[in-house]
């Protein structure tokens, strides 16, 4: 048994409008299963594939009070294509952000509701628009050992610092698990969906993850909530 990353939910005051501004920003086709919610996947994409891993944009009116522990990285193809993509975010709603980040190549954006991200220079070129889902985390082997045995993907990198896993077929974005200093204090505004494969029991799943790490969550929802050994909240989707 194992689940793959499927999925990145992201709260959101108005979902339609930032939905728009991450459609124009990775270039996706916008739908939506329901009000309040903004589905957002690559043109002709069949789903589950892990070619993408997809973005949905949840309506939230809790508003944006710490940096996110959760956020994405922007691939481009060249210091040029960096230079233009920046401009062009920018044009979308886009502003500068400082994290702390100093001096270094790759450019720190907010999206119109406050969401950090950056935009690399030339490094992932064969990833699609998302380059790298970055999480923040206290110490990335925990993280990397935990994730994994959670999910099929490959562990490309671990050290001290930051931990890298990507698809078992080569394909799609880069999860890292990056070490900073600050601790998680409030619910993660955005975060991990993880789905079993077909034919797998989710509530078996659900078990092989809690022994290895995770910790189940109640907060009122009919599907099912787990966190993983940092206390980072993920969803369970059913097997498919």
């Amino acid at each position: 048994m194992a689940t793959r990353l499927v999925q990145i939910n992201m709260k959101a005051r108005d979902d339609d409008a930032l939905g728009g501004f991450w459609a124009q920003a990775l270039g996706w086709a916008v739908s939506s299963e329901e009000p309040g919610v903004t589905n957002l996947e690559p043109e002709g994409f069949v789903y589950p594939d892990p070619v993408a891993v997809v973005v949905d944009l949840i309506a939230s009116p809790e508003p944006k009070t710490v940096k996110n522990r959760v956020h994405l990285d922007l691939a481009a193809t060249s210091a040029a294509h960096q230079a233009e993509l920046v401009a062009r975010l920018t044009e979308l709603g886009a502003t500068p952000a400082d994290v702390g980040q100093g001096d270094v190549p790759w450019t720190v954006m907010a999206d119109p509701e406050g969401n950090e991200f950056c935009v690399l220079d030339s490094l992932y070129g064969d990833t699609g628009p998302i380059a790298t889902v970055v999480v923040d985390c206290a110490d990335p082997r925990v993280m990397a050992r935990f994730w994994g045995h959670a999910m099929d993907w490959t562990l490309h990198k671990e050290t001290d610092d930051h931990a890298v896993l990507r698809s078992a077929t080569g394909v799609g974005p880069y999860l890292q698990f990056l070490r900073v200093p600050d601790v998680k204090t409030t619910w993660n505004r955005v975060h991990l969906d993880v789905r079993p494969y077909p034919g797998d029991d989710l509530a078996a799943e659900s078990a092989r993850l809690q022994a290895l790490g995770a910790t189940a969550l109640d907060v009122g929802v009919p599907w099912t909530v787990l966190a993983d050994p940092e206390g980072n909240e993920f969803c369970l989707l059913t097997p498919a």
